[in-house]
This record gives structure tokens, sequence and C-alpha cells, in this order.
């Protein structure tokens, strides 16, 4: 909240700000801090109005984990060819709640493909409840994008596991890379 106002309330910051979401030659992605600085200048960011904001989680403690989510069919550029993948990542955030201004909020952003992530379980259900949602978002959303997909925020942090290498064990027939390197792939491929 503090990077927004300092965004927001100063304006050639807000105007610079502005003029980057603007342009469709660029894009952002912001992850955890950055997810909910951006949620917080949705005004600014084109095609953003229906954003939630990030709250305290409903656990009432800071939650640093391994979970399970699917990525679904967004419009988001970083997500592209990787819906339906169902991956576990490290979640560390104390308010990472995605809290709609109104449940019409949430439905607008699922019908229009700006839902880009959900918390799964193992069975890879919708995670509604605690410990398979960490933080209560409503159907388990933790990643939106705008419109046209060239900004997306999510509470998770895949660039945490983009080496299988880093952990205790990985598979040597794996590769070096999770799955995830797909969503940096995307972005340079779209950069082109």
């Amino acid at each position: 909240q503090g990077w927004a106002k300092r965004i927001l309330f100063h304006q050639r910051t807000r105007a610079a700000f502005a003029e980057f979401f603007a342009r469709k030659d660029r894009f952002a992605l912001g992850v955890c801090n950055g997810c909910q600085m951006f949620a917080a200048l949705k005004d600014i960011v084109p095609g953003a109005k229906h954003w939630p904001v990030f709250r305290r989680n409903k656990s009432e403690q800071f939650e640093a984990r391994w979970s399970q989510v699917e990525v679904l069919d967004s419009k988001s550029l970083f997500f592209a060819g990787m819906a339906g993948s169902k991956l576990p990542v490290a979640v560390a955030h104390g308010e990472g709640r995605a809290d709609f201004a109104s449940i019409a909020d949430l439905a607008a952003l699922q019908r229009k493909g700006q839902v880009g992530m959900r918390f799964v379980d193992a069975r890879g259900r919708v995670a509604t409840r605690y410990p398979h949602n960490p933080n209560g978002s409503p159907d388990g959303v933790t990643s939106v994008c705008n419109e046209d997909g060239r900004v997306t925020v999510l509470m998770p942090h895949p660039e945490r596991t983009l080496r299988g290498v880093v952990g205790s064990w990985w598979p040597r027939d794996m590769g070096e890379f999770t799955p995830w390197i797909q969503m940096f792939r995307n972005a340079r491929k779209w950069v082109g």
C-alpha cells in the first residue's frame, strides 16, 4: 500500500506509471508484494477495474510453504500454453487473500478470462478451505490479469521454483528447470 500511495499521490510518478501501463508494447508482472501494489494501482491499469485488493490471510498468520495451483485458460501472456497445469509453487505471504468489492467482480474476471491461477487440493479440486487454500481467497483465486493479458498479478512465487536442481532431490531426466520456466519463456516470446 505504501508503494502504491507513493505512486498515486505523486502527480509525475502517477502519470509515468499510467503511461507505462497504457502502452501496448509493455507488460508487467507483480508477484506477492508486487501483486498487492499493482492491485492498489488498478485505477491506472487499463482493464483492471474488477481486480481485488489483497487482505490478511484468514489463517491470521504468515504462510510460507508449498501449495498446489492450477493454471487456468486466461488472457495472461505469462500463462500461454499452460492451462490445465497443476503445479506445486512456493507461497510466502501474510496478506494474500483476494478481497473482491463484490461477487460480480469475481464473476466478471472469470467470464472474461482474467483469472490466471487458483489453489487446488491434492486431487486437483478447487481449494476453498485451509490448508490447501493458504489465504482464504474465494474460489482459490491467486492470480488475475488485465483485459488484454499484458499485466498479471499473482500471490505465489513461481520465480522461487524455476530450477528443480535447487531442491534436495530432483530427477535427472527432468532437466534443470521446472514447468514454471514457461512463464518466463512466454514473456521472452511476447517481446519478440
